[in-house]
């Protein structure tokens, strides 16, 4: 069994929530520039110039991107032959607390659904485990902000709404949201599993590479089909019109139950804040 030092999480944790707050991965960046590439409206162009000088001002002066700095979300996977001494979800929400606080972070959270009183350090993060084979733990890290998670949606589908079901109610929830959840967007969708399960496959979606797809042939083919007709739609940059709507539609899919089709939208903004790292 490998033995794994809690303040090691604790300071992997500190330093991505900083990282990923100031800093726009480079393959989102390259995507934004081929997307002011296409646009033909200049008010659509000159919002991505915007996006784009945004986040270098971000880079090189080590402040956020947004003020929206998001609630934590950790994807943790254990390796089986793993043990740690202590609460690693302890140590988790020990570095976001030092992180926010140390990288003059938005504290976000709130204690309650009607007392809402703040928490002050960002804290809890939400976090989902897996138990993985191996000696090494991996985690997922996202700052996802609550404009983009508030336009987001799931839905229990009939089986026979099929395909164009999926679509329809796809393209509805980005039409309806508008410039609201700041597109250019990535769409994170998940299919099947259940009411639950659904929503987890969305969120998990949002962590794929932005180039990838999907390798069932089905699902790649809906990626494309929804990514052309979505950026259709006309909702452009932060809502202003154009032919970029989204920047990328991930989708992930679960086996289901025979009278079930559960979907997911989970709708996440151009600052598409998260990195992987392993211990």
């Amino acid at each position: 069994m490998r033995l794994i030092n809690l303040n090691d999480i604790t300071k992997l944790i500190k330093e991505t929530v900083i990282e990923i707050n100031y800093k726009l991965d480079g393959s989102l960046v390259s995507l934004i520039r081929k997307a002011k590439e296409r646009e033909t409206k200049d008010l659509s162009k000159s919002i991505l110039d915007d996006i784009l000088e945004n986040q270098e001002i971000a880079k090189e002066g080590n402040i956020p991107l947004c003020q929206d700095t998001g609630v934590v979300v950790v994807f943790l996977e254990i390796g089986s032959q793993v043990t740690f001494n202590g609460d690693i979800y302890e140590a988790i929400n020990e570095g976001v607390k030092q992180g926010y606080n140390e990288g003059y972070l938005r504290k976000s959270i709130v204690n309650h659904p009607f007392n809402r009183t703040n928490t002050l350090d960002n804290t809890p993060a939400i976090i989902h485990t897996k138990i993985i084979p191996g000696d090494k733990i991996i985690m997922k890290i996202a700052a996802k902000g609550g404009g983009s998670e508030n336009m987001s949606k799931v839905t229990m589908l009939t089986p026979t709404e099929g395909i164009n079901g999926v679509k329809k109610l796809v393209l509805d929830t980005i039409f309806n949201a508008g410039g609201r959840p700041c597109p250019p967007l990535i769409v994170g969708i998940g299919i099947g599993g259940n009411f639950e399960k659904s929503a987890l496959l969305a969120k998990e979606a949002l962590f794929r590479d932005l180039d990838d797809s999907n390798n069932d042939e089905t699902i790649k083919q809906l990626e494309n089909d929804l990514f052309n007709e979505i950026n259709k739609l006309g909702v452009g940059p932060m809502g202003v019109g154009g032919v970029t709507t989204c920047l990328a539609v991930k989708i992930n899919y679960f086996p289901m139950h025979i009278a079930s089709l559960p979907v997911a939208i989970n709708i996440q903004c151009h600052s598409s804040r998260h990195k992987e790292v392993i211990l």
